[in-house]
C-alpha cells in the first residue's frame, strides 16, 4: 500500500544488486574478487540488522546490498558475452577523429602561444628611441670607372630638408595623408595583423612583392629604423616597434615624424620639402588640392611625378580624395569642384639639390635607370650611402668632351651632337655624351635614322647566307615600286664587289643586294641588327626597325630609314668588334653600401655569340679602308679602325638631316650622331653640306685618339673564309681584257633647234651633236694594269657587254682588306 512516501527497497533486491557489483568489479580485477566476496557477506549481515521500517516517510541512508532471489539490473553495453560467462573484456578502439582533434588542438596553441611568447619577449626588449635620435640621410657617390674619380652624387636630404610641427602641417593635408597610407591610423594599435599576415604569406611563397598593408606607425619605423628587407624576421621586428611606439609616442607625434621623414621625389625628404619641390611654396602655404598631390605620391614617388606619369598621378589624387570624402575630412561639394592643380617643372624645384648641369647629369640619368632596373630602391639609393661605380673611362669621356667641344667651336648654334663609347670586351659605356644640358634632352638616348651606316647590318645578313664580299651588284640607278633609288653626287662603280659599294657608300648596290635576298629580304636585314645589338624595343620609339602599324620593315630598312639611338649603334658595332660575341650595353659596375654590403656586382660580363666570327670579321674587314675613304680620318698611330659614315637625306629637298660616323677598334666602339632639335638642313659655318665624312668624323677621331691614346695599337683577327672568299678581295670589278682595236667612234646624231627669224616666229634648224653612246663608253670604272690578266677568282667582263655572273672565289683571296678601289675619296 502506498502511503505517499518512498518504500523500503526489499532486502532481496538489494543483494542482488551488491551481489552484481561485486561480481563485474572481479571480472575487470581479479585481485578486488577475494575482498568483494568477504565485503559482501559482511555488509549482507549489517543490512539484515539495519533495514530501515516502513512508514509514511521512510528513509534510504544508502543502497542496500545483498543478494536475493531477484534477477540482476540491466547490464552496460559492451559486458560480457552470451551466457553470461565471466569471460575477458574487448579492449576499446580509439576513434581516429580524436587523434586529429588532438593534433589540431596542439597545431592551433603552437600558432597562437608561439608568436604570442615571442612578440612578448620582443616587446618587453626593444628600446623605441625618440624621433630626433634616428639618422637616415647618406650621400649615394657615383664613381668612374677607377673607382676614385667622382662622377657625380646624389645629396643627401640634409641640405634638402626642414622638419616643421604639427602646427604647421594643415589639417587638410594631414587628412590627405591619412586617406592615402592608413585609414584608421587614430585608431589602429599601430600594425596591422592582416598586413603582417599577408606579408608572411608572401615571404613563405617567396613572392617579390612580399610587404605592403603597413601603417603609418609601421612605414616610418620601416624607414628610420629597420630598412625594407623582405624577410619575415624585419616584419615582425617592425611590428613589435610599432606596437610599442603606439604607445609610447602620441598620433601626432607618429605622423609628424613621418611626414619629415619620407620620401616625396624629386630629391625631397619630408613634407617641406617636397612642399617646395612640387608648389615653390612652403607647406603651411598649401591648399586642399595640392596637399592630396603630395599625399598622393607617397606610394610610388619618382613614378606618380605628375611631370612623368600624369595619368597615374592623377587616378591616385582622386583616390585620395575620394578617401577624404568617405572619412567626413572634406564635402562631397568641394571635392566635385577640385581641379588637379599645376606643378612647377622638376628643373625648377626649389632646394632640389640633386640635379646635374652638364653632360654627367645625363649619365647620371641612365645610371639612375640601371639602379632601378637592378632592383636597387629609391631608399636605399638615399639612405644607404651607395658607393657606386660606373664604367665610364674618365679619359675616354675627358676626350669625347673636349673633341665636341673643339669641333664644334665656331659652328651654328643649332647643331647638336651625340657621342657614346661602348667596350667591345665587357659591354662597358666608357664615354656618354648626349648634349650639354644635363636635365636637357638626351641625344645619344634618342631615336634617330641612322642612314647608311645602317648598310653593315644588310652586308652581315648577305655573308651569313654565304655570300662573300666578292659578291658583285650593279651600281647604277634601280626603280622599284615607282622609287628611284641613285647615289650621292651620281656616283657608280659600274658592276662591282658589294665590299667596293660599301666603301663608296652606293645605295643602288645595296638595294639591289637586298632585293636579291630569297624571302624578305628587308625583315631578315631587321633581324640580323637585332641579333647585333638594335633593341626590339626602344624607349620613346617602340618597336624599332618596322612600320608604325607594325606592319613589318619596308625596302628603306637597308638605307637606314628607321630610328635607332647612337647607343644602340656603337653597341651593335661592338659586336662585330668582338667577333660576333654580343654583350649587353651598361653603365654600372659595382654598388657598395657604406657598411660594406654589396648590392651589385657585375664581376666578368658573359657573352652571347649571335652571328659567327668569320661573319663578323668579313664585315670588319670590308669597313677598314673607310676611314681613310673619308676624307683622311684614320686613327692616329696607324691604329687599325672599321667605320662606316651615314648620312639621312631631309625629304625630297636634296638636304642632310642627320650625319653619323660610326666606327670601332678593337679595344673600342663609338657612335658619333650630328643633327638639330628642329630636324632642319644641315650647313656648317662655311654654309657647307654636312656629311657623315665631315664634322661627325671629325669628332668621332678626336674622340677615338684621345681615349685611346697610350693603349697598345690591337689587331683585328684574320676573316675566314665564306663562300669561297675571306675578306676583303684584292679586285673591285670584272677583269675587261685590253681592245685590240680601237672602239669606233659613233656618227654623231642630227638634233633640231628652233631658230627665231622675226619677232615671234621660229622655224626649226637641224644641227648634229655627239653620240651619247660613246660618252658611256667613256664612264669611269675602277681600274687595274689590263696587262696583268684577271686576278686569282676575278671575274671577266663578257666581251658582249651582257652583265657579269659573280664567280666566287675558291680560297685564293688574301682577305688583306685593301679594296683596291680607285677614285677619289668622296663625302658621306
Amino acid at each position: 500500500m502506498n502511503t505517499g512516501g518512498r518504500q523500503a527497497v526489499p532486502a532481496h533486491l538489494q543483494r542482488a544488486a551488491t551481489s552484481d557489483r561485486a561480481e563485474r568489479v572481479s571480472d575487470r580485477n581479479p585481485r578486488v574478487q577475494a575482498r568483494a566476496g568477504a565485503g559482501t557477506a559482511e555488509r549482507t549481515r549489517g543490512d539484515d540488522r539495519t533495514r530501515p521500517p516502513t512508514g509514511a516517510n521512510p528513509a534510504v541512508s544508502r543502497r542496500p546490498q545483498g543478494g536475493g532471489p531477484g534477477g540482476p539490473p540491466p547490464r552496460r553495453p559492451g559486458g560480457e558475452g552470451p551466457g553470461g560467462g565471466g569471460g575477458s573484456r574487448r579492449p576499446k578502439k580509439k576513434s581516429p577523429w580524436k587523434i586529429v582533434r588532438r593534433v589540431a588542438y596542439v597545431i592551433m596553441a603552437l600558432l597562437i602561444v608561439a608568436p604570442s611568447t615571442m612578440f612578448l619577449v620582443a616587446y618587453s626588449t626593444v628600446d623605441v628611441p625618440k624621433a630626433g635620435d634616428l639618422k637616415t640621410n647618406q650621400v649615394a657617390t657615383m664613381f668612374m670607372a677607377d673607382g676614385t674619380s667622382v662622377l657625380s652624387k646624389v645629396v643627401p636630404p640634409e641640405g634638402n630638408r626642414t622638419d616643421v610641427s604639427i602646427d604647421q602641417i594643415p589639417p587638410h593635408l594631414r587628412n590627405a595623408v591619412i586617406a592615402a597610407e592608413d585609414r584608421d591610423f587614430y585608431t589602429n594599435p599601430g600594425f596591422s595583423i592582416s598586413g603582417f599576415v599577408r606579408a608572411a604569406r608572401d615571404n613563405v611563397m617567396g613572392k617579390a612583392s612580399a610587404g605592403g598593408g603597413s601603417t603609418i606607425t609601421q612605414q616610418y619605423v620601416k624607414n628610420a629604423m629597420v630598412g625594407d628587407e623582405r624577410s619575415l624576421s624585419r616584419k615582425l621586428h617592425e611590428l613589435v616597434i610599432s606596437a610599442k611606439m603606439a604607445r609610447q609616442w602620441s598620433k601626432d607625434d607618429i605622423l609628424t615624424a613621418y611626414l619629415n621623414t619620407i620620401y616625396f621625389g624629386r630629391g625631397a625628404y619630408g613634407i617641406d620639402a617636397a612642399s617646395k619641390a612640387y608648389f615653390g611654396k612652403k607647406v603651411s602655404e598649401l591648399d586642399p588640392a595640392e596637399g592630396a598631390v603630395l599625399a598622393a605620391t607617397i606610394q610610388q614617388p619618382s613614378n606618380l611625378d605628375p611631370e612623368k606619369n600624369p595619368k597615374g598621378a592623377q587616378t591616385r589624387w582622386n583616390y585620395v580624395l575620394d578617401g577624404m570624402v568617405s572619412g567626413g575630412h572634406l564635402a562631397q561639394a568641394d571635392r566635385a569642384a577640385m581641379q588637379y592643380p599645376a606643378v612647377i617643372p622638376a628643373a625648377q624645384a626649389a632646394g632640389d639639390k640633386t640635379m646635374d648641369g652638364g653632360p654627367e647629369g645625363l649619365i647620371k640619368t641612365q645610371v639612375l635607370k640601371e639602379l632601378e632596373a637592378a632592383g636597387i630602391s629609391e631608399h636605399e639609393l638615399n639612405t644607404e650611402g651607395l658607393q657606386i661605380t660606373t664604367t665610364i673611362d674618365a679619359k675616354a669621356q675627358q676626350a669625347a668632351v673636349d673633341s665636341v667641344n673643339k669641333t664644334m667651336d665656331g659652328e651654328p648654334e643649332i647643331l647638336r651632337t651625340a657621342v657614346v663609347s661602348v667596350d667591345p670586351k665587357t659591354g662597358a659605356v666608357r664615354a656618354y655624351y648626349g648634349g650639354t644640358d644635363g636635365q636637357g634632352y638626351d641625344f645619344a638616348n634618342a631615336g634617330l635614322p641612322p642612314g647608311s651606316s645602317f648598310k653593315v647590318f644588310g652586308l652581315a645578313e648577305n655573308l651569313e647566307m654565304g655570300k662573300p664580299l666578292s659578291t658583285l651588284y650593279d651600281s647604277s640607278p634601280v626603280t622599284v615600286n615607282g622609287i628611284k633609288i641613285t647615289n650621292v653626287e651620281g656616283e657608280q662603280c659600274g658592276m662591282c664587289t658589294i665590299a667596293e659599294a660599301l666603301k663608296r657608300s652606293l645605295n643602288t648596290s645595296f638595294y639591289r643586294m637586298m632585293l636579291d635576298m630569297p624571302g624578305n629580304g628587308p625583315q631578315k636585314i631587321a633581324d640580323m641588327a637585332h641579333k647585333l645589338g638594335i633593341p626590339e624595343n626602344i624607349p620613346g620609339v617602340g618597336k624599332s626597325l618596322t612600320e608604325a602599324d607594325g606592319n613589318g620593315p619596308n625596302n628603306g630598312v637597308v638605307l637606314g630609314q628607321y630610328q635607332v639611338r647612337p647607343l644602340d649603334m656603337a653597341s651593335a658595332y661592338a659586336t662585330l668588334a668582338a667577333s660576333g660575341m654580343y654583350r649587353a650595353p651598361h653603365f654600372v659596375q659595382k654598388v657598395v653600401t657604406s657598411d660594406g654590403t654589396i648590392l651589385l656586382d657585375r664581376g666578368e660580363t658573359a657573352g652571347e655569340q649571335r652571328i659567327s666570327a668569320a661573319v663578323a670579321d668579313n664585315v670588319t674587314d670590308a669597313m677598314k679602308p673607310i676611314a681613310q675613304w673619308s676624307r683622311n680620318h684614320n686613327l692616329a698611330g696607324g691604329r687599325d679602325s672599321a667605320t662606316k659614315t651615314g648620312t639621312n637625306q631631309l625629304g625630297d629637298t636634296g638636304e642632310n638631316r642627320d650625319s653619323w660616323m660610326v666606327g670601332f677598334t678593337p679595344e673600342l666602339s663609338t657612335a658619333v650622331w650630328m643633327g638639330t632639335e628642329q630636324g632642319v638642313k644641315l650647313r656648317n659655318a662655311n654654309g657647307g653640306m654636312i656629311y657623315g665624312s665631315g664634322l661627325p668624323a671629325d669628332i668621332w677621331k678626336g674622340t677615338m685618339d684621345g681615349a685611346l691614346k697610350g693603349v697598345p695599337n690591337g689587331k683585328f683577327p684574320k676573316p675566314g673564309t665564306i663562300g669561297g672568299q675571306a675578306g676583303v678581295p684584292s679586285w673591285s670589278a670584272p677583269y675587261t681584257a685590253p681592245s685590240t682595236t680601237d672602239a669606233p667612234v659613233l656618227p654623231p646624231v642630227i638634233t633640231q633647234s628652233q631658230v627665231e627669224i622675226l619677232p615671234g616666229i621660229t622655224i626649226p634648224v637641224p644641227g648634229l651633236a655627239p653620240n651619247p653612246q660613246n660618252q658611256q663608253r667613256a664612264q669611269p670604272q675602277p681600274s687595274q694594269d689590263p696587262g696583268t690578266g684577271p686576278m686569282s677568282g676575278q671575274p671577266v667582263a663578257p666581251a658582249d657587254g651582257s652583265t657579269v655572273t659573280t664567280a666566287p672565289n675558291p680560297g685564293g683571296g688574301n682577305g688583306n682588306g685593301n679594296g683596291n678601289g680607285n677614285g677619289a675619296p668622296r663625302s658621306r
